[in-house]
């Protein structure tokens, strides 16, 4: 059997981010005086930061905004976040198989580690400012076995990759929406991998 190598997303699949980066958000609009309505974004994480930003921000202060954002962001997103749940034991079950564990997320590598330190959470690999198809890079790079995430973007890595994309519907998207985009298959959030890993591994070996 080749090695155990399994891929996961971040934001709403290890972590729930929202808090901090909706107080992350509101915090940017104080400092530009640009209205950001910060519970509508954290109900659609996933695309890259320009993208929910560009719907806030002229072009013209996008870039400044990006920078900015990413500047308050140690402050004031990192200590609010808590892990999934089952999260620390999904992460657990592959290391029991001998296996390894990578991160890859649309968010800015060095941010992801900030709380993947402060939350304790096991992880061997991590790729950051990567999106969708972009993912893929990373999971081929890295031999990654399988794929888990909460977005239909997620699915669309796994299949760029060739590899099964698992889905827990946490995010923004529905159970019927991840199946539709290819999910192999879809739980209802991280407490149930553990038990069902062994068979999604052999489903992974398979095809």
């Amino acid at each position: 059997m080749p090695p155990l190598m399994v891929g996961f997303d971040f934001d709403m699949t290890l972590v729930d981010s929202r808090p901090g980066i909706a107080a992350c958000f509101r915090a940017l609009t104080e400092r530009t005086g640009v209205p950001v309505d910060a519970d509508l974004a954290v109900s659609r994480l996933g695309p890259p930061l320009r993208t929910e930003l560009a719907y806030w921000f002229p072009p013209e202060q996008l870039e400044d905004a990006v920078t900015l954002y990413r500047e308050l962001y140690p402050a004031y997103a990192i200590t609010p976040a808590v892990p999934m749940p089952g999260a620390a034991a999904a992460l657990a079950a592959v290391h029991e198989r001998g296996g390894r564990v990578m991160v890859v997320t649309a968010k800015l590598g060095r941010l992801a580690k900030l709380h993947l330190d402060h939350l304790g959470l096991a992880v061997d690999e991590l790729a950051g400012d990567l999106f969708a198809e972009q993912k893929a890079t990373a999971l081929r790079e890295h031999g990654a076995t399988l794929y888990v995430g909460d977005h239909v973007a997620d699915m669309a890595a796994a299949r760029a990759a060739g590899i099964p994309g698992v889905a827990v519907a946490t995010g923004p998207c529905s159970a019927d929406e991840l199946r539709e985009a290819g999910a192999r298959s879809v739980l209802d959030d991280l407490t149930r991998f553990p038990a069902a890993l062994d068979q999604i591994i052999r489903i992974a070996l398979t095809g």
